[in-house]
């Protein structure tokens, strides 16, 4: 199984210019990205990226910190598109787990990108609330569970193993650090990954050679040393 890239961002001009890869098959925002694209009405700036991002999966968050309020922007955002993926939080601020949302939207045959996943435990509780015919990403923030000293990779193991009688769940990587949490996450069998742009353009260097790094670095610190002027 090949792992999917997709990536996360919301700013215009990438999209339009990421849009355009090959590597790319799809695309992760949240409202954080979309806040630091400049966008001003979320409803509208959503339809300008989809007036870019036209056929690959997409995801846009909900924003709502009620069952009432998530349930209905997420039946909003469901029309924007067929290749939308609904992104519900798995709990919202104070702690209360989306279970009956999830299950909610998933009875509707919404497709969901269940965000903020930490743990196989999370995943399991999301497993409990779908079907096993309607697409549900799930997105476990390996990142940010390694920036506290956490190690993921369990957490992906377990989950994968939990969820691989369901053919309609994706276990997607989230909050990627460096370009290799991609080879991890392919070694893993995780069926997507998100990644920032800057990171995907680091993947599309994959296999220069140690001599061919070395040489370069060398030049680097070389270049920035004259450029400078240093002497000793």
């Amino acid at each position: 199984m090949k792992t999917k890239i997709y990536c996360d961002i919301a700013d215009l001009s990438f999209i339009k210019r990421f849009n355009k890869k090959k590597i790319v098959k799809g695309f992760t925002t949240n409202p954080s990205l979309i806040r630091k694209a400049g966008a001003k009405n979320y409803k509208s700036y959503c339809k300008k990226i989809l007036s870019v991002c036209k056929n690959k999966p997409i995801s846009f968050e909900v924003f709502g910190d009620t069952n009432k309020t998530m349930i209905d922007q997420a039946l909003k955002i469901n029309t924007w598109g067929k290749n939308v993926y609904v992104k519900i939080p798995i709990i919202n601020s104070k702690g209360i787990f989306s279970g009956k949302i999830i299950k909610q939207l998933n009875n509707r045959k919404i497709k969901l990108n269940i965000t903020a996943v930490y743990s196989a435990n999370q995943t399991k509780r999301i497993l409990k609330c779908i079907d096993k015919k309607t697409e549900v990403i799930i997105s476990i923030f390996a990142g940010r569970s390694a920036d506290c000293g956490k190690d993921p990779v369990p957490e992906f193991k377990k989950s994968l193993s939990l969820s691989k009688n369901y053919k309609n769940v994706k276990i997607l990587w989230a909050s990627v650090r460096e370009p290799y949490n991609y080879l991890q996450a392919k070694d893993l069998g995780c069926h997507i990954i998100t990644i920032p742009p800057k990171i995907i353009e680091k993947i599309e260097n994959f296999g220069k050679s140690i001599d061919s790094l070395t040489k370069e670095t060398v030049k680097i610190f070389l270049q920035d040393s004259r450029k400078s002027k240093f002497k000793i």
